[in-house]
């Protein structure tokens, strides 16, 4: 609730925060190395769960219902990542693409030069379908299973991966931990992700069954693990077809694609937008009875 009504700040967020802290660790530990990397990823993780441990250790009912809330908002990032497709939404249908090029970082790290409407839609419901894993269903899953430590422990993981994770000459090593330490972390989510949207596909005109089929057939064709299942279960969901050439800097991949519909376009987005809200209330609402299942099993344990 506090994700959907309390915007993030501009300064002083404290996933920044994090990641600024993360920058200057990278600096002094830097090396073209996986075991240096290693390093850097358990010093940067470590101390954020165990922020969160300190923070429930000790704390009464309503201490620690505060600290969950704070702990959750502050790694959640739905309501944020809607907004800005939303704008680039405004930008495509307004005509504006200079706009909608300038807004398409705030998405994902494609080089957004020469990129018509088209290309910019396929762009935003991609990243709209892969960071409502990350963003939304993998913090809230690991929230109702390990509390704070869970919520911390996974942001930190993720906003490395970000970080570092990407295939660079600089982080082709150093980088690898993180990036399979962020791959281990988002198995479960990204298929719950896939699950949920499957379930929430109607809410679009889309059918479960297609959503679901979409997924087995095409969400391992992607190179992550994780964000082909999301994309695949958009894909069907909506009724497209993602997926193609993108370009970041001046690396080109070249993506299977995903889903047997037609390419995306610009009314393609508020759909998405439409469907990203209903997988996060599902994932809310799952998140929040895993969590009162396992209590009431280790509240009996312990009696």
């Amino acid at each position: 609730m506090l994700d959907r009504v309390l915007p993030d700040p501009r300064r002083g967020h404290p996933v920044a925060l994090f990641g600024a802290a993360a920058a200057a660790l990278e600096r002094r530990v830097y090396a073209p190395k996986r075991a240096r990397g290693a390093v850097f990823a358990l010093l940067a993780v470590a101390p954020a769960a165990a922020l969160g441990a300190l923070a429930e250790h000790g704390a009464g009912p309503r201490r620690e219902a505060a600290v969950t809330a704070a702990a959750t908002w502050a790694v959640l990032g739905g309501s944020m990542l809607r907004r800005e497709a939303a704008l680039m939404a405004d930008a495509l249908e307004a005509g504006d693409l200079d706009a909608a090029r300038r807004r398409l970082p705030h998405l994902c790290g494609r080089d957004p030069d020469g990129l018509d409407a088209k290309d910019l839609a396929r762009a935003t419901v991609e990243s709209v379908a892969e960071n409502t894993s990350d963003a939304v269903v993998a913090p809230l899953l690991w929230g109702a299973l390990l509390g704070v430590p869970g919520l911390l422990g996974y942001r930190a993981i993720n906003t490395l991966d970000a970080m570092v994770g990407h295939r660079s000459e600089r982080y082709e090593r150093f980088g690898w931990a993180g990036a399979r330490l962020d791959d281990v972390a988002n198995w479960a989510p990204a298929r719950l992700t896939a699950l949920l949207t499957a379930a929430a596909a109607p809410v679009v005109g889309g059918g479960v069954a297609r959503a679901w089929r979409t997924r087995r057939a095409y969400g391992h064709r992607h190179p992550s693990p994780n964000s082909g299942q999301c994309e695949a279960a958009f894909a069907g969901a909506l009724g497209l077809r993602l997926g193609g050439t993108n370009v970041y800097g001046q690396r080109v991949e070249h993506r299977p694609e995903l889903g047997d519909g037609r390419p995306p376009e610009v009314g393609d987005i508020r759909r998405a937008i439409r469907l990203a809200g209903a997988v996060d209330t599902a994932a809310a609402v799952t998140a929040a009875l895993l969590a009162l299942a396992l209590s009431r099993r280790f509240g009996r344990d312990r009696g």
